[in-house]
Formats: C-alpha cells, structure tokens, sequence
C-alpha cells in the first residue's frame, strides 16, 4: 500500500454521500453520487474506500448493492482495485474534452492557446473582459493616501532605506489591527513582506523540506499551489467545496504526517466561503494533536459585504500555543499594485524570517509601506467603498447567470470578490477555450486544484462594474452553448 494512500471510514463516506437519490437501480445513483464527490473535490485521489459491508451497513443498504456501485465505478476508471489492498478512488483516462483534467500552466496574453493562468497582461483588445484576476482598482482616497505618504517619505531618506522586518510604523499599524479584531499581536511579531505571495514563499523556503506533507484545500489559491511545489512539499488535499469537513481534515493530517497546513478560512479563494468558530476551533484542535502548524492566509479577511455583521474571530484567536501563522494583504482591499503583505509570528519565528528574507528581496518598498500606513489609519472607510461596489457586481453576475446560464449553481458569498460556479458538466477547460475566443477570459477549475479535478467549476470574479458582468455573462452564455453542442472524443457515462 502507496504511504501517500488516504482511507474513507464507512461512516464518513456515507455522511459525504448524503441523501442518495432514491432512484432505481440505487447502484447507479449510489455510483453517481461517488464520481460527483471524486471530481468536485470533496473525496481525494487515491483515497482508500470503506470495505462493501461497512458501507452498506452505514448506508442501511444491501451489500451487493454497494459492489454493484463499486463495480460500476471501476468500470468508468473512477475506482481502481487490487487484491489485497482494497479499492481506492482515481480519474478516468479521458474527460469529456477528450483530454484527462489537468492542472493548466500559467502563461500571459498574446502568445498561441488561452491563457488559462493566473499570471497575465493586459489584453490588447479594449472589448476584451478579463475575469482571470479578481482585484480591484484603488479606493477612491488613495490619491490622498499617496500624498501624506509622499510628505512623509524625507523621514526616512537619510538613512539606508532597508528594513529587513519592515518600517516599524507600518508594524505598529498592522498589529493594532490585529489587536481590534480580537488577537493581541506585538510589533516584534509582524514581518512586512512584498506582498502575500512572498509571504507564504517565504514560508515555504523556511519550513519545508523536498517531500513534507503539507495539507491543502482542494479549491485553493494556484499560487499558494506553486509556491509549495517549488519547495518540494508533498501536497495532501482536503475538499472544501461544500464548507470545511474537519473531521475528514483531521484524519487526513493524522493520516499523512502533515506539518503545515495552509488554509483560506476567510471568504475562500475561490468559493467565497467563510470558516465558522466552531470550524476554527476543531481544526486548531486537528493541528495540535497532529503536531502541525497551521498558515491562515487572511487576504481576504477585511472584504465582508456587510459590515454591520459580527465578524467570525481570525483563526490565531482559538490558538493558544503560537500553532497559527497568519498572512495578510493590502493587494485586494487597497489596491494589487502595492506589493505589500506581513506575516503574522511568534517573535522567534518573525526573526528567523526576518534574516532568511535578506537573501531574497532584502525589504520591501519604503513608499508602498507609507501609502499603507496612511490607508491602514482610514481602513474602515476603504472597506466600506469595497464591500458598497462588491455587493452591487456580485447582485449584477449573479442575475446575469441566473437568466442566461440557470443550469449553473454558485451560493452567494457574503464576502470576497468571485462566485464559485459549478457548471453541471466537467468542461471547465474547454469552456475556457471558447471563451477566450469570444472575447472573455477565465480560470477553468483544475487550476485551483493539486490533481487535476474540479473540471465542473469556474471561478467568476465580480471586481468589474455590473454592466461589463452581464457582457461577460452574455458571452459565456455563448461559450458554453458552443461546447455543449460540441461531440465529446468518446462517450462517457452520464454525470451527474
């Protein structure tokens, strides 16, 4: 048996299954239910499944119903056997695309093929919609911001400019910050980084080694993925589509000796989901008694759509043994140009990556620290002015997708910057190719993954107004009629 191999108990694997629908024969809806769980995520690759009596007996079911489903899967390439050791689930060879799901490579505009990645430059094209990077332009006081900034900067001219931790003023802002959310945090704990991407880089050079198991969500950020990869880690997914299973998350930590576990807990990128306290508290709890260490990347965690409402605590505040690593960003509430992100420590763990950054980009920008000073001071208005124009777009995308794609599914994020779409059919990637064709451009789901599933989602940013949202939902609408019509390579099974 593969040491990367996970397991499914019968009792977990039936509460993913749900409510089965009661159809005939029930193998067949059962079998459904299974592919449905491997390619959304929720049930990983190469996940050792519960023998056919412990999941008949937790699904009340007979047995040769469950070997009936079984069967049917091997039959499709979703499950693979071996005696001896049991079934454990996989993909198929080929998709309906005519090409097995892949992870797709980052790539700019204007060179042959779509540009499936995250990384990009501006198309040439003024019609082109570009729903490939969900961030905003700059808040409406950001010119003001600059300017006190600017009239601050001969402060620090005469001296050498470099900060390896970054200018304290920025730190003492930053750990206010912390504090008002309710975790105590001392300067001496903050590193300013070039951003949350350097951040969680920064972190991956320090604490992992070429094959440590590190825990990921299954969606999850690509660059968090690349980031990772570099470093050599062993990437151990857990699905988070339909919220956070903590007790599937525990096992796995438990199962594959992980160390590091990266999560997206506030207003996820890309479901838009947020992690409620009991979550937090059980996965803290699933970390320690695995003896990892959690990285909570908080980039999205000032976006809520309503303000009014009791914020969820950061996930530092349900630890209590310095467990918790926090990234965060000024990229998507400010603005993306300033590259300018901070790591949240223990004031050991803050000095070590003060030193190991020195070897990288020694500090971050002077000026890009003062502008964020400057915006930190009036933070609450900037938030309000984001989550005004998010609300406004997100109604408007979802409208348009409602009327013109029903077939679709997304649940409405209350914070964040995407809808998470859920197309019915695993045809992401070509649906992608369609669309660049006609003049919009977006992220097919495998790129969010670690193993090439997720290829019956797309992730729609709303940071564009509503009225270039329904264009673009005008033209996916002809995208996707266009790769529907389309004969798939081979005849696969129904999806369902």
């Amino acid at each position: 048996m593969s040491t990367n191999m996970r397991y499914v108990n019968g009792t977990q694997l039936a509460r993913l299954l749900g409510d089965v629908p009661q159809e005939r024969p029930y193998y067949l809806a059962m079998a459904r239910a299974v592919r449905a769980l491997v390619l959304d995520g929720r049930l990983a690759l190469r996940t050792r499944l519960p023998a056919e009596r412990d999941l008949a007996a937790a699904l009340g079911v007979s047995r040769t119903t469950v070997t009936a489903a079984y069967d049917r899967l091997r039959d499709e390439g979703y499950v693979e056997s071996r005696q001896g050791a049991g079934s454990w689930t996989a993909l198929p060879p080929t998709t309906m695309s005519g090409s097995a799901p892949r992870p797709v490579p980052a790539r700019t505009r204007g060179g042959a093929g779509p540009s499936f990645g995250m990384a990009h430059a501006p198309a040439a094209d003024a019609g082109f919609i570009d729903l490939g990077c969900a961030t905003p332009g700059v808040p409406a006081i950001f010119d003001e911001a600059v300017a006190a900034a600017v009239a601050e900067l001969p402060r620090y001219t005469s001296g050498p400019g470099y900060e390896p931790a970054g200018l304290v003023t920025l730190r003492e802002a930053i750990a206010d910050r912390y504090a008002r959310r309710g975790v105590p945090t001392r300067p001496d704990q903050i590193v300013v980084t070039t951003g949350a991407q350097h951040a969680l880089t920064l972190l991956a050079h320090l604490m992992v080694d070429p094959g440590t198991p590190v825990m990921v969500e299954r969606p999850t950020y690509p660059h968090a993925l690349d980031a990772l990869r570099r470093a050599g880690a062993r990437l151990v997914p857990v699905g988070v589509n339909e919220g956070w299973d903590v007790e599937l998350a525990a096992g796995g930590m438990r199962q594959a000796a992980v160390r590091l576990a990266y999560t997206i807990p506030d207003f996820h990128n890309p479901t838009g989901r947020l992690m409620g306290e009991e979550d937090r508290a059980a996965f803290i709890d699933a970390a320690r008694r695995a003896d990892a260490l959690v990285v909570a990347d908080e980039t999205f965690a000032e976006l809520a759509h309503d303000l009014g409402k009791e914020p969820v605590p950061p996930m530092a505040a349900f630890d209590t043994g310095g467990r918790v690593i926090t990234i965060g960003s000024a990229s998507k509430l400010m603005w993306g140009g300033m590259r300018i992100g901070w790591i949240r420590a223990t004031a050991p763990l803050a000095r070590r990556l003060t030193v190991a950054r020195e070897a990288t980009d020694i500090a971050s920008p002077v000026i890009d620290q003062l502008i964020v000073r400057e915006l930190m001071e009036r933070i609450e208005e900037v938030r309000a002015e984001r989550a005004r124009n998010l609300l406004r777009s997100r109604d408007a995308l979802a409208a348009a997708l409602r009327e013109l794609l029903p077939s679709w599914d997304f649940v409405l994020p209350d914070g964040g910057m995407s809808l998470w779409a859920r197309l019915g059919a695993p045809v992401s990637t070509p649906l992608a190719e369609a669309a660049e064709r006609l003049g919009v451009r977006i992220v097919p789901g495998p790129v969010f993954g670690a193993d090439g599933v997720l290829e019956d989602y797309v992730r729609l940013p709303y940071v564009l107004p509503p009225g270039t949202l329904r264009e673009a939902a005008e033209r996916l609408a002809r995208a996707f009629a266009e790769v529907r019509s389309a004969p798939p390579a081979r005849p696969l099974p129904a999806y369902v």
